[in-house]
């Protein structure tokens, strides 16, 4: 990977496993200290772009074996600032009709048996500042998504045209399986608006890096016990309708970068 760098990290989730206009791309290999990441270098308005697929190709890992440390770190490695996340969610709100958008603020973690942190008591790393940052690290989340980088993405959503919700909190759960309804039900009561699998531990590690992250929700389905039932296929199905728009609003995001 010697030379390689990008400003701007893009993130793809489930249905979204390749940037269309990443231009002049080529695929790296980084090594990092929790393993090796495949990702895309190319150019998007004239800026250079980091583009990782978080499943792989073809949704070849579910979301509580992705390896968020390696993917975060990886980013680290290239000198990325800024990070656009997509992730397909589930609606907790009827308000938040399935094809919605929403670029979630706030976030609360039910996952169970994912890597959290860097900052184990082993671990330690020179952050861009050049201060070193290791040992037990107590990181403050309380702005988990990236204000700055939110409100750009907001922008471009505007300057495209798209009528898109500007916050919401986001129900992170383990995975694979879908909620059940009683579960969807205390999701909604202590406050919830979208549920997905993928944005914990991924938001605090890029966090921990002090890189700026924010993420592109894609509401696919209302959640269980909202409707009759849920399928991994519906939720592709709506999300490839929606894979130009989102490409849109990254292309205007990078701009305004």
């Amino acid at each position: 990977m010697n030379g390689y760098t990008a400003e701007i990290g893009i993130i793809g989730g489930s249905g979204f496993y390749e940037l269309f206009n990443l231009a002049d791309k080529e695929l790296i290999e980084i090594e990092t200290d929790f393993g090796d990441v495949s990702i895309e270098i190319g150019y998007v308005s004239g800026k250079k772009v980091a583009f990782l697929a978080r499943h792989g190709k073809g949704h070849a890992v579910p979301p509580h074996r992705v390896n968020y440390r390696a993917n975060a770190l990886a980013m680290f490695k290239l000198g990325v600032n800024y990070v656009i996340a997509t992730n397909a969610v589930g609606s907790l709100r009827e308000k938040i009709v399935p094809g919605s958008i929403v670029i979630p603020d706030q976030i609360i973690d039910f996952t169970k048996t994912r890597h959290y942190t860097f900052f184990d008591g082993s671990f330690s790393i020179k952050m861009r500042s050049g201060a070193t940052k290791g040992g037990v690290v107590h990181t403050d989340v309380t702005e988990p998504y990236c204000e700055e980088l939110r409100k750009k993405i907001i922008k471009a959503a505007e300057v495209a045209g798209y009528k898109i919700y500007t916050n919401g909190v986001y129900i992170c759960t383990e995975g694979p399986r879908f909620e059940t309804p009683a579960e969807i039900k205390f999701f909604r009561m202590i406050g919830g608006d979208l549920v997905g699998m993928t944005a914990s531990p991924e938001v605090f590690l890029f966090k921990e890096l002090e890189i700026c992250y924010a993420s592109i929700c894609v509401v696919t389905n209302y959640a269980a016990g909202m409707q009759k039932r849920v399928t991994h296929e519906e939720v592709l199905d709506i999300f490839n309708k929606k894979k130009k728009d989102i490409a849109e609003i990254i292309t205007k995001t990078i701009e305004l970068i």
